[in-house]
This record gives structure tokens, sequence and C-alpha cells, in this order.
């Protein structure tokens, strides 16, 4: 019998008294203290240079090409700007291939450049694509492939790569979840022709808005930067367009200060993965999907299968649950981007033919980390799961 949850009356379901007294989120946000954001706020008021590519975007810039180990980084407003631009800046066209596991701003940004999304499978264990599964999506008119790094591990880069180069194909990375990953021996950051982080507040290096294009070809970098604005170019060149695309000097600050902590929170994410990990072994029904492909991750998030015959439970009646505890549990991805508007109308096609997709859309949810959970939330957390399992029978309905 669990001492949280003695019977299945003291659930917040059934009118108990939630479990906690504030909402658990998902997302990292991991802001630094007041007195250092005041600080950098006043510096810039006194320099009054707010935006254009000022001295803190620069600054950021230079120190992200270092730590990743690239030629070329470009700040952006936010990711979805960098894929768009990314894409333009490769000249591509026609169809792309794309997993339909990812936030639909992937699917979205080829859209925009005037791409039609071809979506592939993803592996039912790693929740990543491979040559095998791009491969069997391959259609003609196809000219890149957009690939997506998720939850703090890889699609093994270096192996997709290598398999897009014997194709002849662009290979542009979405690695928004991969900000300080590591495989192969190498950061996230320099693969393909390019790659795009996101520094949202939910992620574990954040500017509260914001991201990146990384790209180890220089011609690439020009013309994005021709494209992003007319601030921060260093050569013009003819472009298709200019968008305002750039990071403001605010931005910038937040990310510099949470470039500066990115070590100490990745640490704090493991230790919060260890206790999640060890609390819900003998969960049955419940599976932590661990980073893949990589010798170093960010643990951006704890992502949790669900099978409902062990369980007891949908994925849906267990996270209404938690809800109601004051655990904002998120269904991650859902539904997959091939069933979502405009894509399922636009291309019916790709709708009933991702089998493996549509199964982790049904099962798959992520757990509450970040700096706003502590390591006795955690655990807390884990005690509750493992009573909404031993009382399954009783609130699997919802009454």
């Amino acid at each position: 019998m669990s001492a949280l949850k003695p019977s299945a009356a003291d659930f917040a379901v059934a009118g108990g008294t939630p479990l906690f007294d504030r909402p658990l989120p998902v997302g990292q946000l991991n802001f630094p203290s007041a007195e250092r954001y005041e600080d950098a706020m006043r510096r810039i008021m006194k320099r009054r240079y707010f935006t254009n590519h000022g001295p803190l975007v620069v600054e950021l810039e230079a120190r992200l090409e270092e730590y990743l180990g690239v030629r070329n980084v470009l700040t952006v407003t936010n990711a979805t700007i960098g894929l768009y631009l990314a894409a333009l800046g490769l000249g591509l066209t026609g169809k792309v291939v794309m997993p339909a596991f990812t936030f639909v701003a992937t699917a979205q940004a080829m859209a925009w450049a005037g791409l039609e999304p071809v979506f592939c499978e993803v592996d039912p264990d790693t929740h990543q694509i491979s040559p095998a599964t791009v491969e069997a999506a391959i259609e003609p008119e196809v000219s890149a492939v957009v690939a997506v790094n998720l939850w703090g591990g890889s699609c093994d880069p270096g192996r997709l790569e290598a398999w897009a180069s014997d194709q002849g194909l662009p290979l542009l990375f979405d690695s928004a979840q991969g900000f300080g990953v590591s495989t192969g021996g190498r950061r996230l950051g320099g693969f393909g022709a390019a790659e795009v982080f996101s520094f949202h507040a939910t992620k574990v290096v954040s500017s509260g808005e914001g991201g990146c294009i990384a790209t180890n070809d220089d011609e690439l970098a020009e013309r994005i930067r021709n494209m992003r604005s007319n601030y921060g170019i260093r050569r013009p060149i003819e472009v298709p367009l200019t968008v305002n695309g750039r990071m403001s000097e605010g931005q910038a600050a937040l990310a510099l200060m949470s470039l500066d902590d990115f070590e100490y929170n990745r640490e704090r994410n493991a230790s919060l993965r260890n206790i999640y990990r060890s609390g819900l072994a003998a969960v049955d029904g419940s599976r932590i999907v661990e980073p893949t492909h990589v010798e170093a991750s960010n643990h951006y998030s704890l992502v949790c299968e669900v099978d409902a015959g062990e369980f007891g439970m949908t994925r849906d009646r267990l996270m209404e649950i938690l809800h109601a505890e004051g655990v904002l549990a998120r269904r991650y991805f859902f539904p997959g981007v091939h069933r979502t508007t405009p894509f399922d109308s636009d291309f019916p096609r790709n709708v009933d033919v991702l089998p493996a997709t549509d199964h982790l859309c049904s099962r798959v949810m992520q757990l509450p980390v970040g700096a706003l959970v502590g390591h006795d939330d955690v655990e807390r957390i884990c005690d509750l799961i493992g009573a909404v399992k031993q009382f399954a029978p009783v609130l699997a309905v919802n009454r």
C-alpha cells in the first residue's frame, strides 16, 4: 500500500488532496539569478545598443563556435526561423524526407521554404530516424533529408551523414534539443550541411526565446547572414529574400549566462534522471527512454513510454491523474506531424503509413525535470506513478 495514496479515494481525481501544491512542468526553465539578470540588463541599457547584431550577439556567436567546434554559428530569433533560413540557404527544392515524430515546427519551417515533406518512420526503440527508415521513404524529387535529434540523444548522425553523402542528398539537422550532446567523439553542431539548435526557455541552454544555426560551410553561412537581416553580414551577396531573424542583445545576455551554467544544469538533469531510473525500475508498464548513440547527453528531457496492457491504463488516463496531482506530464509528440493540419489534408498519402510513429504517439510522455523540480519531487512522482499502477483497476476508468 502506498504511503502517499493509501486508497483510490485519496487521489485528486477522486476528490483527494493533490500531492503537489504547485505545478511541476516538464521544461528546463533555467534562468539566472535576479541579480545577474539585472546586472546584464543594466549594462545593455548603459550601452543603448539593443539589437542589430550587437556586442553580446557577437560574443555569443564566437563562444558557440568554440564550444561546438564549428567554423560558423549564426544566432537567430528562434529555431523555426533557423530551419527556414537553412533550407533557403541550401537552395532546397521539391521534397524533403523528415520524421513525423517531431515538433510540428520542423515541418512548418520546410513548408515556409516551399518544400513538400515526405514523412518517414523512426526506430520504435530509440525514437530516432536511421538510414533504413529514411531510405524506405525516398521517392522521386526528394532533394534533401531533414533529420531530428531527440531527447538529449542523437540519430547516429555520422552514419546518416555517410548514407546521405552516398545518395548525393544534402542533410540538415533539427538539433533543437541537442545542445551539448556528443556522439562519435564530436559534439552535435558540425554534422551535415548545418544543424539548428533551440534556445527556448524549455531547453537546457536558454535565451528565453532564440536559437542558432551551426555550419562548417562558409558560403552557406554567408547566404544565411545576408538573409537573416542586413546587420552582421560580412560580404553582401544576392539572396532570395531577407527576414528579421536576428537575435536581440537581451536574448544574447541570457544565452551567455545560460552557457556559463550549462555544465551545472547538465549534471543536475543527470541526477534527476538517475532518481527516475531507480524509482520507476519496478513499475511494470513504464519504460524510461534513454538517450541513444551518444557519449554525453544534456539529459534535457525525461521521456517515459506507457504500455497500457502492462500498466493497467492508457497513457492519457495516467496523465489525467498526474495532472490532477500537479504533475504536468506532456504527450510529446502528439499527434505525429503527419496527422496535424495542414499536413494531413495536403498530403493524405502520408497519414496511414507510419505505424511505429502512431504507436509511439499513443504511449510516450515527458515527466517533469528542470530548474523547478527537486530531487524529493522526483522521488514523490515515482512513488505516485507506482501508486497509480497499484490502484489501476479502480482508477483506469474516468468516472
